[in-house]
C-alpha cells in the first residue's frame, strides 16, 4: 500500500479577482469603479421597486392619487401609512445600506494614511471624496426632507451596531450642508461626453440652494444658485434643439424627447441626470428600466370602443398600469389662467386626447368618446403628462417601461428655487422676476411680485416639474404636505384620512426593532 501526503499551504487559496473594497480601493481606477457603483445606488431611488419611487414622491399628495383599485397606496393614509410600509422601509434601507455605506467607504478609504501614495495630489484625492460626499449629502437631505431627524451615519464599522440614535433634523441638514460645500469646491465644472451623467459641480450647487433655503440661510442660497445660473455652462433652452427639433413640438417638449436629456443632444438645461439604456448590460436597474411612464401612464390596453374591441396601443404610448391619476388641481385648475397660451399645457406637452388606433375597429382614429365607468375614468383613460412617453424598454411595449434616461435637476429648478429664497427673505419683486424668466420661456403671461406666494411657487413647480421633483419630499420641505393634500388630493379619503402628523414618514418598525442596545425613537402619531 502506498500513502500520498502533500504540503498543507496547498490548501491556501489565492483568489483570482477581489471586489472587496481592501482588494479594489488601492489605486484611482478601484476608487473610479466604485463610484460608479454609488452612481448606480444612486438610479436605484427609482429602479429600486417597481413603484416605491411613485408612491413615496407622487401618490396621495396634491398632484396625483393612486388610481388603481388594486393600489391601496395612500388613498387611507392611516391604514397605509405606518412603520411597516413599503414605502418607509424601502427608501430608508436603500439609503442607508447603499448610499450612504458606499459613499462612507469611499470617503474613509481615500483618508486612509497607507494610501496618500496613490495620489497624484490632493485635488485628485478630493475630486474623488467630493463626488462621495455630494450623494452622502444628497441622501440625508432626502431623509430628513422625508423623516425628519435620522441618525447620522459617517464612517464604516468592522462589527455590528445597534446604538444609533437620531440627529435633529436641524443637524442632518447642516451634516449634509458640509458635505455639499465640500463637493461644491472639489467637484469638476464640466465632464466629457462618455462619463455624462457623473456628477458636476453644478449639481451640489443647485442642492445647496435647497440646503440652504431649509436652513433659512436666503442670502447664501441666493449666492449660491446665482453662481449657478451666472456660471456660462447652463441655460434655460429656448429654441427647438435634440432628436425631434424638425418634428411637431416645442422647446419643452424637446427636453424629455429620447436622447434629449445630456448635454451631448444640445441640451445646456440639465444639471444632473440618471442614465439608463436599453439592450445593455447594467442599463435598467434591479427593475429594469425607466418605469416612469408605467406607473404615471393610463392603463389605455383595457380601453374598448362601444362595440367592445379593444384599442391598440402604440410604443410611443406604452403599456401604462394607472399607478398615479394626475388630480383635479393639476390636471385644470393650475392652468385656468394660461390654458391656452402656456406651452406646458399644449398638446405637445399633456395628453388630453385619445383615439381607436385599432384598424379593426369601424372606430378607427375616431376620439376615444367620454368614459363614465369608475376604473375607466381613474385608472384606464386620463390625461397625463407627455415627459413620460419614450421608446420601450429592450423592445418590449408590453413591459410599460422606457429606456430614457431621467432629469434630477435643470435650471429651471433653479431659477424656482432662488425665487423661494428671494420671497422668504422678503423680496417678492425678485422672486416675481425669477418665475417669470421660467414662464417667458412657456409662453405664459409674467406673474406680479404681488400674487406671489409660497403656495403660488407650488403651483409654478407643478406646471414646470410635474414627474421630475419628488413632489411629497418638496411639501414635506415647505411644511406644506397635509394642508395641500387637503385641500387639492382628488381622494375624499385621502383628504379626510391624512393626519397632521403624517407631515413626515414614520421611521420603520425594522431599524427600531435592528437597533435594540438603544431606543430608536419614532416619528410622534405613529
Amino acid at each position: 500500500m502506498t500513502f500520498w501526503s502533500c504540503q498543507d499551504d496547498i490548501l491556501n487559496e489565492k483568489p483570482i479577482a477581489n471586489l472587496s473594497a481592501v482588494g479594489v480601493l488601492v489605486n484611482p481606477n478601484g476608487f473610479d469603479t466604485y463610484l460608479i457603483g454609488l452612481h448606480e445606488a444612486a438610479r436605484e431611488e427609482l429602479a429600486m421597486d417597481d413603484n416605491v419611487y411613485f408612491g413615496t414622491n407622487f401618490s396621495g399628495t396634491d398632484i396625483g392619487s393612486d388610481a388603481g383599485i388594486e393600489h391601496i397606496g395612500f388613498k387611507n393614509y392611516q391604514t397605509y401609512l405606518t412603520p411597516v410600509s413599503t414605502e418607509a422601509r424601502m427608501i430608508w434601507d436603500w439609503a442607508y445600506s447603499k448610499m450612504i455605506l458606499r459613499a462612507n467607504t469611499v470617503i474613509t478609504y481615500a483618508n486612509k494614511p497607507e494610501l496618500q501614495k496613490i495620489w497624484d495630489n490632493d485635488a485628485q484625492k478630493n475630486a474623488v471624496i467630493a463626488e462621495a460626499r455630494f450623494f452622502r449629502g444628497y441622501t440625508y437631505n432626502l431623509l430628513a426632507n422625508l423623516y425628519g431627524g435620522v441618525p447620522i451615519v459617517d464612517t464604516i464599522y468592522a462589527s455590528p451596531k445597534s446604538d444609533f440614535v437620531r440627529a435633529t433634523r436641524q443637524q442632518v441638514y447642516q451634516f449634509a450642508k458640509a458635505d455639499l460645500e465640500f463637493a461644491a469646491r472639489w467637484l469638476p465644472d464640466q465632464v466629457a461626453a462618455l462619463k455624462e451623467g457623473r456628477i458636476v459641480k453644478g449639481a451640489a450647487q443647485h442642492l445647496l440652494t435647497e440646503l440652504y433655503i431649509s436652513l433659512k440661510e436666503y442670502d447664501k442660497a441666493i449666492e449660491t444658485s446665482t453662481s449657478l445660473i451666472s456660471s456660462g455652462r447652463y441655460k434655460l433652452m429656448t429654441e427647438r434643439f435634440g432628436s425631434g427639433k424638425d418634428q411637431p413640438g416645442d422647446v419643452f417638449s424637446d427636453l424629455f424627447l429620447d436622447g434629449n436629456q445630456n448635454r451631448s443632444s444640445g441640451n445646456l438645461e440639465t444639471i444632473y441626470v440618471w442614465q439608463f439604456e436599453s439592450l445593455t448590460p447594467g442599463g435598467g436597474g434591479t427593475s429594469g428600466g425607466n418605469h416612469t411612464l408605467r406607473n404615471w401612464g393610463p392603463f389605455l390596453t383595457k380601453i374598448t370602443d362601444p362595440e367592445g374591441k379593444a384599442i391598440v396601443v402604440s410604443d410611443s404610448l406604452g403599456r401604462g398600469v394607472g399607478r398615479v391619476r394626475g388630480s383635479t388641481y393639476f390636471l385644470y385648475t393650475i392652468w385656468k389662467d394660461n390654458a391656452t397660451n402656456d406651452i406646458r399645457n399644449s398638446s405637445h406637452n399633456i395628453r388630453r386626447t385619445f383615439y381607436y388606433n385599432n384598424s379593426g375597429s369601424s372606430y378607427f382614429r375616431k376620439p376615444v368618446e367620454p368614459k363614465t365607468a369608475l376604473d375607466d375614468t381613474m385608472r384606464n383613460i386620463y390625461p397625463y403628462p407627455r415627459k413620460i412617453e419614450g421608446k420601450p424598454w429592450n423592445n418590449n411595449n408590453a413591459s410599460g417601461r422606457t429606456g430614457k434616461d431621467v432629469i434630477v435637476y435643470r435650471l429651471a429648478e433653479t431659477y424656482l428655487l432662488r425665487a423661494e429664497a428671494y420671497l422668504l427673505k422678503g423680496d417678492p419683486a425678485k422672486a416675481a422676476e425669477d418665475i417669470n424668466t421660467v414662464r417667458l420661456r412657456a409662453k405664459a403671461k409674467p406673474v406680479a411680485s404681488s400674487t406671489v406666494t409660497l403656495d403660488y411657487i407650488l403651483d409654478e413647480r407643478a406646471r414646470e416639474l410635474i414627474t421630475e421633483e419628488p413632489r411629497r419630499r418638496t411639501l414635506i420641505r415647505m411644511g406644506k404636505l397635509v394642508e395641500r393634500v387637503r385641500k387639492y388630493n382628488l381622494l375624499d379619503i385621502s383628504r379626510t384620512t391624512i393626519q397632521d402628523y403624517h407631515e413626515f414618514f414614520p421611521i420603520p418598525q425594522t431599524a427600531i426593532d435592528a437597533n435594540f442596545t438603544k431606543e430608536l425613537v419614532q416619528n410622534p402619531g405613529y
